[in-house]
C-alpha cells in the first residue's frame, strides 16, 4: 500500500473512533463542546462545583423516572400504570359515591357502614402507592387483598341493613363491583379473575336484593347479568392491555435473538470482504509480478515474503464462520446491558495475545440472555430506600474464554428462600448457562450484601 493511501486508510480509522464516540454522547454536543463549556453533564452545572440540593433531588427523579421507563419489562411498566389508575379510581369513587353513602347508612348502625366502606376502598389507595417504586409481586399481592376485600363487604350487607328497606334503586356495592374486577385482573391469571367475576356478580346482585325492597327472583338474575355483563368490559381491557405488553417483551427477545445471528452474519461478512482484499491485494499481485519478472528480483522476493506473513495472520487471526472474536463480542454484550439500563457501567479486560475468542454466535446469545435477566432482577428487586444502587459488569476475555461479572450493592437475598415459582435466575439464569456447551452460571447474594452473578464459558465441551 503507498505512503498516501496508508495515511488516508489511518485518517478515515481516526474519524470512525470519533464519530463513535460522539454517538455515545448527549444530541448536539461534542466531546470538544463539553470541554469547553466545563460544564458536569450530569448536573448541568459548572464542573467542580457540587450540586445543590434541588439538582441532586432532579438528578434522583431523572434516574428513578429512566430507570422505570427504560428498563422493565413492557408487562411491569403496564402493571404499574394500571395499578395507579385503578388505585386513583376507587379514590375518586368513594369520594363521588359518599352522598349516596350517607343516604343509605341511615338504615344501617355506623360502625357497619364505616366497616363496610373500609373493606371495599381501603386498598385502593395502598395500590396507588406501591405501583411507585416496589416489586410487582407488592403490587399483585395488595391487588389481590383489595379484591377479596370487596368481596367481604358483600358479606358484612346482611349484619348493616337488617331489613330490606333502603330507598334506592341499587345498593351503593353494587354499582362499584368494577373495582374489584379490575384488581382481580392485576392480581391473578385470567381465567381466576373470570372465577372472581362471577362469584362476584351473584354476590352483588344477592346484597342488592337482600337491601333494596320488593326483590324477587327475575330481578336477582337481571342484577346478576347487568353486574356481570358491565364488568366483562372492564376484565377484557385489562387482560388484554397485560397480554400486549407481555407480547411486546417476547418480541423484544425473539429480536435480541436475531440481532445475535445478524452480528454473526455481519462477521462472516467482514471476513469474506478481508480475505477477497487479502487475495487481490497481496496474493494475486505478487503472482503477477512473478509471471511478469522472468528472472529472480530481491523485490519480488521480499513481496512474496510479506505475502506470505500476511497470509499466516490471516489463518491464525480469521474468524470461524458463526462465532465471534474478543472485540465482537464484547461489543455485542454491551449493546445487550445498555438496551436495558444505559447508566450500567460496563468494563472490559482484555491482554493482548491471550484474547483469542472464538465465541458462538448462539453461545453469545444464550450469555446475553441471562446477562439481561440478571440486570432486570437487579432493577426489578435491588433497589434500597433512601441511596441509589451501583450496578456494574465486567467482562474478561483470557485463554479462549470469556467471563461475565454482573454486581450490584443492593438489597441482596437468600437463595435459600426463592420460591420454585419464581424462574427468573433457576432457569433464565442458571438453567439457560447449564444447557449452553462449556458454560456455567453461579449467583452469590446474601440479605443486604448485594448480589454477583457470574457468568463463564469456555469452550465447545
Amino acid at each position: 500500500m503507498a505512503p498516501g493511501s496508508r495515511a488516508s486508510s489511518q485518517g478515515m480509522t481516526l474519524s470512525a473512533r470519533q464519530r463513535a464516540s460522539n454517538r455515545h454522547r448527549p444530541f448536539g454536543r461534542s466531546a470538544g463542546a463539553e470541554r469547553r463549556r466545563g460544564e458536569d453533564p450530569r448536573t448541568n452545572s459548572p464542573a467542580g462545583t457540587p450540586p445543590t440540593a434541588d439538582q441532586a433531588r432532579a438528578g434522583r427523579w431523572r434516574r428513578a423516572f429512566a430507570t422505570e421507563t427504560s428498563s422493565e419489562p413492557a408487562a411491569d411498566r403496564i402493571l404499574r400504570r394500571l395499578a395507579l389508575v385503578f388505585g386513583i379510581a376507587g379514590v375518586l369513587a368513594v369520594l363521588a359515591e359518599t352522598p349516596e353513602i350517607a343516604e343509605q347508612s341511615r338504615a344501617a348502625a355506623p360502625a357497619w357502614t364505616v366497616l363496610t366502606v373500609v373493606l371495599a376502598f381501603g386498598w385502593f389507595p395502598v395500590l396507588a402507592i406501591v405501583s411507585f417504586g416496589s416489586s410487582t409481586r407488592v403490587i399483585q399481592w395488595v391487588s389481590g387483598a383489595a379484591a377479596i376485600c370487596y368481596l367481604l363487604a358483600f358479606a358484612v350487607v346482611p349484619l348493616a341493613y337488617r331489613e330490606s328497606h333502603v330507598d334506592a334503586t341499587a345498593v351503593w356495592l353494587y354499582r362499584l363491583f368494577a373495582l374489584g374486577v379490575l384488581a382481580a385482573a392485576l392480581a391473578w391469571r385470567p381465567m381466576i379473575a373470570v372465577g372472581y367475576l362471577v362469584v362476584g356478580a351473584a354476590a352483588s346482585a344477592a346484597a342488592n336484593m337482600y337491601v333494596t325492597p320488593y326483590g324477587t327472583g327475575w330481578g336477582l338474575a337481571g342484577d346478576f347479568v347487568r353486574a356481570a355483563g358491565l364488568c366483562v368490559l372492564f376484565l377484557w381491557c385489562a387482560i388484554y392491555a397485560r397480554a400486549a405488553a407481555a407480547r411486546v417483551d417476547r418480541e423484544s427477545a425473539i429480536a435480541s435473538s436475531r440481532a445475535a445471528v445478524a452480528a454473526g452474519a455481519a462477521a462472516r461478512d467482514r471476513e469474506r470482504a478481508r480475505f477477497a482484499a487479502l487475495i487481490h491485494d497481496a496474493v494475486l499481485s505478487t503472482l503477477l509480478d512473478a509471471s511478469r519478472a522472468g528472472v529472480e528480483s530481491p523485490v519480488l522476493r521480499s513481496q512474496a515474503e510479506r505475502t506470505l506473513v500476511q497470509l499466516d495472520e490471516a489463518r491464525g487471526s480469521a474468524t470461524e464462520p458463526d462465532r465471534l472474536d474478543a472485540k465482537h463480542a464484547i461489543d455485542f454484550l454491551r449493546a445487550a446491558v445498555h438496551d436495558v439500563n444505559p447508566g450500567i457501567a460496563f468494563a472490559e479486560r482484555r491482554w493482548s495475545g491471550f484474547d483469542d475468542l472464538r465465541l458462538p454466535v448462539q453461545a453469545a446469545g444464550a450469555i446475553a440472555a441471562a446477562l439481561v435477566e440478571a440486570v432486570r432482577n437487579s432493577l426489578r428487586h435491588a433497589t434500597v430506600p433512601g441511596r441509589a444502587v451501583q450496578r456494574t459488569v465486567t467482562v474478561t476475555v483470557s485463554a479462549g474464554g470469556i467471563r461475565v461479572v454482573f454486581r450490584d450493592d443492593g438489597a441482596g437475598f437468600d437463595l435459600s428462600r426463592v420460591p420454585a415459582d419464581r424462574l427468573g435466575v433457576s432457569v433464565s439464569i442458571l438453567g439457560r448457562m447449564r444447557q449452553l456447551a462449556g458454560g456455567a452460571g453461579f449467583v452469590e447474594s446474601a440479605p443486604g450484601e448485594g448480589t454477583t452473578v457470574t457468568l463463564v464459558w469456555g469452550s465447545d465441551g
